[in-house]
């Protein structure tokens, strides 16, 4: 009695823990931090607070890591509110569509980012919110099936339905009965229900149904086979309407933007792509009404624009709605690029770019010997770059050393190690860092000639290459940016040369240049649109490309949102006089 009394506390006790396990997969689901993303970026793009986040992963809001699982908030599933659903290992997107009742192009039209190579273990997509309609055909659809087949067994005549009447001898049973007829137990019974409550009796008269046919086998489609019906067929576009919208009243930059883009136009006519350009001043004006005032903008291919922050949400709804192509050139600073897949965003945020600078620096140095230059003034400017890189460096496997800024030549050369690439890193990037410095790591670099020596840096240090061009070359200087042009390069004077003829004028001596910025955006993308048309998210990165100034490698943020443009150079000063710029991609 004692032990009964027992087995049924611990049985009631068990029970809250496993609805605490229902319970949780309905409340949270599972996101794996990718390279670039950071706490705020990562609740912005599920809709909800980081508040929320951190609740559920106490820590997150100190730090978080490139591999880490987080636990994220789920929103219950309406008809307005779509599901976040963490793949798990065995599913399908066939079991997956059966599981929530929706469709497979349901869930890859939510989902456009997503593919046979990326659906696995650990990737967050959306599934569609219950909609009246579909869950109303659906419903119809069984009734009608209902229906259809209660009416057909009632006209259908009962002779029809058997192929033989049999008349039951002395010793035979429903065993030997279906044996002999090739049929099962539950047809024969089915067929003579009376069997069940009196048995058989030698003279009886059983009904022998026909022998059912084999059922077919359900051949389950595979993910491959799946997205390969549900992709898209690409179709060409024919003449492209594409509208500039920026305050040119207001700032002179954008108006050098849009003439660089005109160049770009002009330059893809002559090659036979039809194009019909709009123009539109956004200085103080409410885009809302602009949006509705200009009803040709619903017609639009793509849009280039805003440049202010605050205008990026009409045009993201706008741009959404109408199904356009919607590039910002200028903020990295927005969130609406993770939750609308029509936004190409060109300044790429600082963190994406930091990661892939981490890895393209192990990708450039296979066996690298890194020494960070502590800056004495307290500069705090470049302190995320760095900490990340730490933090990188540790979890490759890579050691690093510090010194400080004042540092004798001697203390330096004790960093240093024969057969490895030794990596100078300052922690800051101003120009009177760069002036202490350069003067050290000449001299370094000449006391130490059988060393492999150089000097790693910042976008901002192509502004200080006309001062110190002869120390960049004699220190092998390094820097990483997304953007790089110089008077050298083919691409750059062929387009200096077009810009003057054209306008009559010289750009703006500013980084980037913005008159190249335009003609790069423009030329990439409309180009794309000519050559890839409704399949241009697939295929825009196959095409080659080479900039005057920027270049682009556009990556989809997730399964659901928009595209960041990822690309990043290393710009080589090396000591034979010569400047590379090295695409890793």
């Amino acid at each position: 009695m004692k032990l009964l009394r027992l087995f049924i506390f611990v049985l009631f006790i068990g029970l809250p823990s496993l609805s605490g396990i229902a319970q949780e997969e309905n409340i949270f689901f599972l996101h794996t931090v990718k390279a670039g993303q950071t706490l705020y970026s990562i609740a912005s793009m599920y809709n909800v607070s980081v508040d929320q986040v951190t609740k559920l992963n106490p820590g997150a809001n100190e730090m978080i890591f490139t591999g880490e699982v987080l636990r994220i908030p789920q929103q219950k599933r309406s008809t307005i509110t779509p599901l976040f659903h963490t793949i798990k290992a065995g599913e399908t997107l066939y079991k997956l569509s059966q599981i929530y009742k929706v469709s497979v192009k349901e869930i890859c039209d939510l989902n456009p980012g997503l593919n046979a190579e990326n659906f696995h273990s650990g990737e967050v997509i959306r599934i569609p919110s219950i909609t009246k309609e579909t869950s109303q055909a659906k419903t119809d659809v069984a009734i009608n099936t209902v229906v259809s087949k209660t009416e057909k067994e009632i006209e259908t005549p009962i002779i029809e339905k058997y192929k033989e009447m049999h008349k039951v001898k002395r010793s035979e049973t429903v065993y030997s009965i279906c044996k002999k007829y090739k049929i099962s137990e539950e047809e024969l019974l089915a067929a003579n229900p009376t069997i069940k409550t009196q048995g058989l009796q030698k003279g009886d008269m059983l009904y022998i149904p026909y022998p059912a046919p084999p059922k077919p086998v359900e051949k389950i489609p595979t993910d491959k086979e799946l997205f390969e019906a549900s992709r898209t067929i690409a179709k060409k576009t024919g003449s492209i309407k594409l509208a500039v919208m920026l305050p040119f009243k207001e700032d002179s930059r954008m108006v050098e933007y849009y003439e660089g883009m005109l160049l770009a136009v002009d330059t893809l006519k002559r090659s036979g792509i039809s194009m019909d350009v709009y123009a539109y001043d956004t200085s103080s004006k409410n885009i809302d009404i602009l949006l509705k005032e200009k009803s040709e903008l619903a017609n639009m291919d793509i849009i280039f624009g805003p440049r202010d922050k605050a205008q990026i949400r009409p045009m993201s709804e706008f741009a959404r709605k109408h199904e356009i192509k919607l590039v910002i050139p200028f903020t990295s600073k927005d969130n609406e690029v993770f939750s609308n897949p029509f936004i190409y965003m060109i300044n790429t945020p600082q963190l994406f770019m930091y990661s892939t600078v981490y890895n393209h620096l192990l990708k450039q140095f296979s066996n690298p010997n890194v020494i960070f230059i502590e800056n004495s003034v307290g500069d705090k400017s470049k302190e995320q770059f760095i900490s990340g890189l730490k933090d990188f460096l540790l979890r490759s496997g890579v050691t690093y050393t510090t010194v400080g800024d004042g540092a004798s030549i001697e203390n330096m050369a004790e960093t240093l190690f024969n057969g490895r690439t030794n990596i100078f890193i300052p922690t800051s990037g101003t120009h009177v860092e760069m002036i202490k410095i350069l003067t050290k790591m000449e001299l370094l670099k000449r006391n130490n000639r059988s060393m492999a020596i150089c000097l790693f840096g910042y976008p901002e240090w192509q502004t200080m290459t006309k001062e110190h061009l002869k120390q960049f070359f004699a220190v092998s200087t390094y820097f990483y940016t997304s953007f790089y042009t110089n008077s050298l390069l083919p691409e750059a004077r062929r387009f200096d040369i077009e810009y003057h003829n054209t306008y009559r004028k010289v750009m703006e001596d500013r980084y980037p240049k913005y008159g190249m910025l335009g003609y790069d955006t423009g030329f990439y993308f409309l180009r794309g649109i000519s050559k890839c048309g409704s399949r241009f998210d697939e295929d825009i990165n196959k095409l080659p490309f080479n900039p005057v100034q920027t270049g682009f490698l556009m990556k989809r943020v997730n399964n659901w949102g928009g595209f960041i443009n990822q690309k990043v150079f290393f710009i080589h000063y090396a000591t034979n006089s010569e400047v590379e710029r090295n695409d890793f991609d």
